[in-house]
């Protein structure tokens, strides 16, 4: 089965696709010289991405600090007492002690990692690096296939864009800081965009609450299947996040109880909100005023800032502009969340990837944007910043670093503000009634 623009289901079609091979194969016959072309620059892309691999591997193996991937660390180390009453009391420090780290997710995800502590680190260390760049070129296919279709998207030209996107990507500082922490955050990018780009609504709603289930942040995803008006998605996904919780409960209800009875929404047992790497609206408000403003007046007016620009510049996208509309749900739910590292924000690579090929790609503001985020993706705002911090729990810092420290959520209201004004005309003839969505198949 594949996708229809509207997100609903259309029957497989053998035959076209048949159609579609023959006609490629007869322009690859007629126009021998481009198809050569293509080759190349597929081989070329091919080789970026290799190197790109080559060297990350490199700087693990043998740099001195490569496997410093203190995530990774607690979630393997931490799963190992998944079934002891101290999981929660578990913290990584070797590598950092000024805050030993604990595992601060739900028991349903030591149950995931359970079974790698019983291989070697290293071993780990590496397959997840090399997971991670094939979960990372699987998001930028799928992103393709949102923009341009299946079909389209498995055309030499747009394979070779996703292989060299993927190169690039490696570098960004998103994925780059995932890849040094070893962190989960392209995983679940990944499952989310499967969940999105499948019709039928039990895989889409199981993936969703599986991922929730591994790092609730994600189930900020069911806002797009709301949105999409698949209700039987939204329910099967909260249906699918209970079982994670039961299956918790089922396997070690002691630490269960304590996770989601008094440790969840504990933002401080996460890390320092205030320090530059926390790009949320919380780390964003607390730097340029000087202190933790928690969820206070500040901050609660902030989100209903957010939540109300994000609903204006959802309105003016078009109906079938599935991956617009899951770039910015995921972006609200970036900036309403107590932290959001920057790893966390490998949600701005489809972005770009949508602002470059998708709808509003003839716009200059459109290429701007991406040009910014590619950009500072690449330097690593945040990681240049973080040089000018005494300490990661300091707040309080001069103003232009405080702004500077804001790139993202800048960013992001920058995107939706100039949504809302280029959209405009749609707006006002939405105001007499309400936004038309076609509903397509659950």
């Amino acid at each position: 089965m594949w996708l229809s623009a509207t997100g609903g289901r259309k029957p497989a079609a053998p035959a076209a696709d048949k159609v579609a091979e023959h006609r490629e194969t007869a322009r690859a016959a007629t126009h021998p010289n481009e198809s050569l072309a293509l080759n190349r620059h597929l081989r070329w892309a091919l080789a970026l991405l290799g190197l790109s691999v080559l060297a990350r591997l490199a700087w693990m193996l043998f740099a001195p600090n490569g496997l410093n991937v203190v995530d990774l660390h607690v979630y393997v180390d931490g799963s190992a007492s998944l079934l002891t009453d101290r999981l929660y009391d578990f913290t990584y420090s070797e590598v950092t002690p000024d805050f030993p780290l604990p595992f601060t997710y739900p028991p349903f995800a030591a149950l995931v990692f359970f079974p790698l502590h019983y291989l070697p680190f290293t071993l780990v260390a590496v397959g997840w690096m090399l997971a991670t760049v094939a979960a990372l070129y699987g998001v930028i296919r799928i992103s393709f296939e949102l923009l341009l279709g299946a079909e389209k998207a498995r055309q030499t030209p747009w394979i070779t864009a996703a292989v060299g996107w993927t190169a690039l990507g490696v570098w960004l500082e998103p994925v780059r800081t995932t890849i040094d922490y070893g962190q989960v955050n392209v995983f679940l990018v990944l499952g989310a965009m499967l969940a999105v780009r499948s019709a039928r609504w039990w895989i889409s709603g199981t993936l969703v609450g599986v991922i929730a289930g591994i790092k609730l942040t994600p189930a900020i995803t069911g806002l797009y299947f709301v949105a999409r008006r698949r209700w039987a998605t939204v329910l099967w996904s909260a249906g699918a996040f209970g079982l994670t919780v039961a299956v918790s409960f089922l396997i070690n209800a002691h630490e269960a109880k304590r996770y989601f009875g008094t440790l969840l929404g504990d933002a401080d047992r996460i890390g320092p909100v205030g320090s530059v790497w926390n790009q949320s609206l919380r780390g964003a408000l607390s730097r340029i005023l000087g202190y933790d403003v928690q969820s206070g007046p500040w901050w609660l007016a902030a989100v209903v800032v957010t939540a109300v620009l994000a609903l204006l510049a959802w309105r003016t996208l078009g109906p079938d502009d599935r991956l617009g509309t899951l770039v910015l749900v995921q972006l609200f739910g970036l900036m309403i969340s107590p932290i959001s590292w920057s790893h966390h924000w490998v949600w701005l690579i489809p972005t770009a990837l949508w602002l470059l090929y998708g709808p509003l790609r003839a716009e200059r503001v459109a290429r701007i944007l991406a040009g910014f985020w590619v950009l500072t993706m690449l330097v690593g705002v945040p990681w240049v910043l973080s040089f000018a911090q005494p300490t990661i729990w300091t707040i309080p810092r001069p103003w232009p670093l405080a702004w500077l420290g804001a790139v993202d959520v800048i960013g992001v209201f920058v995107l939706f503000g100039w949504l809302i004004w280029h959209g405009r005309d749609a707006l006002r003839k939405q105001l007499p009634g309400r936004r038309t969505a076609e509903v397509p198949a659950a």
